[in-house]
């Protein structure tokens, strides 16, 4: 089990790539979207936001506006660490069950080109 520091960082490495992304795939693939990512075995939930200039930095804590995330990723702490670190695919862990994303499908599409 990976520690929520470690977690933490691998959500800015994520946050880098995004970073590196084009400006003609950020316009082509990217809405603004309220994002969570829960960490299941260490009980703590990250919150973000996607958007045509970048990944803003993870929180541990809800934004103040009140509305909930669009997206809502759910995986443990080992599994966030290998998909960022591109030794676990993306593609696989949502199939094997290992990631659940809550989105719509429009949204999961999106994301699948980015990541």
């Amino acid at each position: 089990m990976a520690t929520v520091e470690e977690c933490r960082a691998a959500l800015e490495k994520l946050a880098e790539r995004f970073d590196e992304i084009g400006a003609e795939d950020r316009t082509r693939h990217v809405v603004e979207r309220r994002l969570s990512c829960r960490i299941s075995d260490l009980e703590v939930t990250f919150y973000g936001r996607i958007h045509h200039n970048g990944l803003d930095p993870f929180k541990e804590v809800p934004p103040d506006d009140g509305r909930p995330a669009e997206v809502k990723l759910t995986l443990k702490s080992e599994d966030l660490i290998s998909m960022v670190n591109g030794d676990l695919d993306m593609g696989r862990a949502l199939f094997s069950g290992r990631v659940k994303i809550d989105a719509s499908i429009g949204d999961l599409l999106r994301l699948r080109k980015l990541l």
